[in-house]
């Protein structure tokens, strides 16, 4: 009997021995894993992050890509307009020319009806001029907006890119 109650003591005793020293590499283990899962996490997050960030950005990016647009078409316009002014201006003193030259060779009726013509021809002339300045004034200001404008859409999309080589790079 004392053989049985010898071999359960030793039994007792040796395997207390080798749960004591399976805890410290299951807790080990566990730990590892726990970190593991953290970091997985934190990459989700920061993952998600970026998707959000990079729809925003796409979002501000087609809203500036929008304006542009729309002041290109105006400034297109204007430059129409411009030389529609341009082509008019051409027209008129080409046909006050013509008249001039009639008035010359004309009798006295003629000469008084050419000169008002003429007259009227001029002051319409120079009412056309004011408004040409005016565009012009706009075509400036349409220009010097569309740079800023660009100079926007220009540093959207330099963020964009650093957004994607930031994704590209597995280790940021």
């Amino acid at each position: 009997m004392p053989r049985p109650i010898f071999l359960a003591l030793s039994l007792l005793l040796f395997s207390s021995t080798a749960f004591g020293q399976a805890a410290p590499n299951d807790s080990q283990t566990l730990q590892s894993l726990l970190t593991e899962v953290r970091q997985l996490r934190q990459d989700v997050q920061t993952a998600a992050l970026a998707a959000r960030r990079g729809q925003i950005l796409i979002y501000r990016l087609h809203a500036q890509q929008a304006v542009v647009d729309r002041l290109s078409e105006r400034l297109e316009g204007t430059k129409t307009e411009l030389a529609q002014f341009e082509r008019q201006r051409e027209s008129w003193t080409a046909r006050i020319k013509k008249m001039e030259e009639r008035k010359e060779k004309g009798n006295p009726e003629e000469r008084k009806e050419l000169e008002d013509i003429i007259a009227a021809e001029k002051e319409q002339a120079e009412t056309r001029a004011v408004e040409e300045q005016d565009l012009k004034a706009k075509q400036v200001g349409l220009e010097e907006e569309l740079r800023t404008e660009q100079a926007k859409l220009g540093r959207l999309q330099d963020e964009l890119d650093r957004l994607d080589k930031a994704l590209e790079n597995p280790n940021r």
